[in-house]
């Protein structure tokens, strides 16, 4: 058995900063969503990704990866959003196993109201508390991440 690669001090202050950045971000959001519109975070962005999408509705497959969920995560949290009219799923014509997820009037709606708040958090916690400079970074840098989780995890 090989030794690990311990973190020396740069990694290990960059992976803290992370966690407890994320973590401080995720939890706002989390109470604000909650508070303000009775929604998760989770149906919140799933809302978010079924109004971005052509016809307002994306195969659920489709919508577990894009939300970064398992199956039945996404199909409970669409069981949530459909009980409250916010969502409603169809059947895929020629594909008996296949579902769409499809954003209702009522959830476009409530995606509406709850829109500005979440974009206002959003900002005065993570944008407007970072330079351009950093945004940059943080964004190549997370993507990078991303790109190479995603193509271990299909590979």
């Amino acid at each position: 058995m090989t030794e690990p690669r311990w973190l020396d001090q740069q990694e290990m202050a960059a992976w803290h900063a992370f966690l407890e950045a994320s973590h401080l971000v995720a939890r706002r959001v989390e109470q604000q969503l909650r508070e303000r519109e009775g929604l998760s975070h989770p149906q919140y962005e799933i809302l978010v990704r079924l109004s971005a999408a052509p016809e307002g509705e994306l195969r659920m497959t489709e919508l577990a990866d894009l939300v970064v969920t398992s199956k039945s995560g996404l199909t409970y949290q669409i069981g949530k959003l459909e009980q409250a009219g916010l969502v409603r799923r169809r059947s895929c014509p020629g594909d008996d196993r296949g579902v769409y997820a499809v954003l209702t009037e009522s959830g476009r709606r409530k995606l509406d109201r709850a829109a500005p708040g979440h974009v206002d958090l959003v900002r005065s916690s993570l944008i407007d508390v970072l330079t351009r400079e950093q945004l940059e970074s943080l964004a190549d840098g997370l993507s990078t991440v991303t790109r190479t989780l995603r193509t271990r995890d299909r590979g």
